[in-house]
C-alpha cells in the first residue's frame, strides 16, 4: 500500500490527506498544534464572488467532501457585504472538529503535536529532481516514513517572521510560542522559498529592511536566516503580509450590533472623525482593500464577530458606539498587530510538486500566494490525488485552464516568477485573480454550467477515480 505523510494540518493538509486517503492510500497527517483547519478555526467566509465557481467546480470533479461538509456548518449564507456577493459563513467553533470526524473515518492517522524537525534524504537522481524523500522526524522523536509527501506547513509565521515584518507575535490562533513556530518541509530539505512582496510605506513597519527571505528553520524555536540579495527592489520593498481580519468577543458588542450579526450576517459601523485606521496596504487579503474597509468597521458572524482589518487599537476601538466593552478573540493582541504570512512559498510545477524535490507536492499558500479557505482546499485535493498517482508512477493530474481552478494555479505560478506578479495577492474572491477569472469567462454562478464546462474538459469526477 502507498504511504502518504502530510505535513500541516491546515484545510489544504486536511484535503490532501482526505484525497490520498480515498485514493486509497495509508495516510498520516502531521499537525504541529492540537486542531485542524489552521486559520480556519478563525476564518469563515467560503463561497464569496469567485470561490463560489471554484467551490462548485472542485464538487463537479469529485472533490467536494469538504466543502459540502463545510456548507453543512454555516451560519449564513448568500449574503452580502462590501465588495462581495452570494457569501457564506461558517461556524468556526464546529468545522474544525468536524473536519476532525470526517478525517477519522476515512482513516487518516492524526498525529498531534508532531512538530518536523529534521529529514532524511536520498541522493537520487529521479524524475529530474536532485533529491528525494526519505522520512521525517518531528520534536518527540518519531520517524515517519513514506513514498511521497506533501508540504503544507504555510507561509504564516513563526514569531520571528511576525517581529521582522511586522508588529510582533500577536498571539494569534497559531500559538507558536506554545507548540513551535511553523517549520517548512521544504525548507528543511534545502529548497529555496520565496516571500510576497509589499511596499516599503506599509503603516505597520516599525523598522527597515532590505534582506531578501532565504529561511532557514530550525527545530528550536524558528529562527530565520537572510541573506542579502544584489535587487534593486529591495531598497524600497518589504516581505511578506499581514493577516487581514480579527475576531471580536460577540458577547462583548452592543445588543444592537449582536441583533444585526445574528439576524443578518453582517454589520457595518461608521467610525467617527478621528477614529479611523486605514491598513489596506499591508492585507494578505487584498480582494477587501477597498475604501469602504478605511472608514468603516466591518463585522461578520463566524461565530465570533470577525473584524476586516488586521488590527485595530483596543482603547480606540472602544470610543466607537457599540464597541465600549470589546475584547479581542484573536489575535490576542489584535490591538497593536496580527501575524505576518506568505514568506515561504515555494516553486513547484501545475500537478504541484516542488520542484528540486522528486517526490513532494506542496497545497495551500507554500504553493503560491494563495489566500484563502477555497484556494486550500483546492490546491490541497490536487497535492493529495497527485502524491499517490506519483507513488503509483501514474501520470500527475494536472487541471484544464479552461477551469478557474486550473487557470489560477497555472497563471499565479507564472506571476510568481515576476517581480511584480510578488506584490500581487491571488484569490478567487478578487484582486487580480478574480479579475482575470471575469475577462476569461471562467466567473459564473450557474452551477448547471459549471457542471457543463468540467464535463467538456473530461473532468468530471475526477477525483473520485482510484489510482
Amino acid at each position: 500500500m502507498v504511504k502518504v505523510v502530510v505535513v500541516g494540518g491546515g484545510f489544504a493538509g486536511c484535503a490532501a490527506a482526505l484525497e490520498a486517503a480515498y485514493m486509497g492510500a495509508s495516510v498520516t497527517l502531521l499537525e504541529r498544534t492540537d486542531v485542524l483547519c489552521g486559520t480556519g478555526v478563525v476564518g469563515g467566509i467560503m463561497r464569496n464572488n469567485g470561490r463560489y465557481t471554484a467551490a462548485e467546480e472542485m464538487i463537479a470533479m469529485g472533490g467536494g467532501q469538504l466543502f459540502t461538509l463545510i456548507d453543512r456548518n454555516c451560519r449564513h449564507k448568500n449574503i452580502s457585504f462590501p465588495g462581495h456577493a452570494h457569501a457564506s459563513l461558517f461556524d468556526v467553533a464546529k468545522v474544525p472538529a468536524a473536519v476532525q470526524r470526517y478525517l477519522e473515518d476515512a482513516g487518516v492517522n492524526l498525529r498531534w503535536m508532531a512538530r518536523v524537525s529534521s529529514v532524511e534524504l536520498l541522493p537520487i537522481q529521479r524524475d529530474g529532481a536532485e533529491k528525494v524523500l526519505k522520512s521525517v522526524k518531528d520534536t518527540s522523536g518519531n520517524i515517519y516514513e513514506a513514498d511521497v509527501f506533501v508540504d503544507a506547513t504555510g507561509t504564516a509565521g513563526p514569531a520571528a517572521m511576525c517581529s521582522k515584518y511586522g508588529n510582533g507575535c500577536a498571539m494569534c490562533a497559531l500559538r507558536c510560542p506554545s507548540f513551535g513556530g511553523r517549520v517548512s518541509l521544504s525548507a528543511l530539505c534545502g529548497i529555496r522559498e520565496f516571500a510576497a512582496r509589499r511596499p516599503q510605506t506599509d503603516a505597520a513597519v516599525q523598522h527597515q529592511t532590505d534582506a531578501a527571505v532565504q529561511q532557514t528553520v530550525t527545530a528550536d524555536g524558528g529562527k530565520v536566516q537572510s541573506s542579502r540579495e544584489e535587487n534593486a527592489a529591495d531598497s524600497v520593498m518589504l516581505y511578506g503580509a499581514m493577516s487581514g481580519s480579527c475576531k471580536l468577543m460577540k458577547e462583548s458588542l452592543s445588543e444592537d450590533i449582536r441583533r444585526e450579526l445574528d439576524e443578518k450576517g453582517v454589520a457595518v459601523v461608521k467610525v467617527p472623525d478621528g477614529l479611523t485606521e486605514n491598513h489596506l496596504d499591508m492585507k494578505a487579503c487584498q480582494q477587501y482593500a477597498l475604501p469602504e474597509y478605511a472608514g468603516n468597521i466591518i463585522l461578520l458572524d463566524t461565530g465570533h464577530a470577525k473584524l476586516m482589518t488586521p488590527y485595530f487599537p483596543l482603547q480606540k476601538l472602544r470610543k466607537v458606539p457599540g464597541f465600549e466593552n470589546v475584547r479581542y478573540e484573536d489575535p490576542y493582541a489584535g490591538g497593536r498587530g496580527n501575524s505576518i504570512r506568505l514568506t515561504a512559498m515555494v516553486h513547484r510545477d501545475n500537478g504541484l510538486k516542488v520542484d528540486g524535490l522528486a517526490n513532494v507536492f506542496c497545497a495551500g499558500e507554500k504553493a503560491g500566494i494563495f489566500v484563502g479557505h477555497t484556494e486550500a482546499l483546492a490546491t490541497g485535493t490536487l497535492a493529495g490525488c497527485n502524491a499517490v498517482r506519483y507513488a503509483m508512477g501514474q501520470k500527475p493530474l494536472v487541471l484544464p485552464e479552461e477551469t478557474a481552478v486550473g487557470f489560477a494555479i497555472a497563471w499565479v505560478r507564472l506571476q510568481m516568477e515576476t517581480e511584480e506578479g510578488l506584490g500581487k495577492k491571488y484569490t478567487f474572491s478578487g484582486s487580480v485573480l478574480f479579475e482575470q477569472m471575469k475577462e476569461r469567462g471562467l466567473y459564473t454562478t450557474d452551477t448547471r454550467a459549471i457542471r457543463e464546462r468540467v464535463e467538456r474538459c473530461g473532468m468530471e469526477n475526477i477525483f473520485l477515480l482510484k489510482a
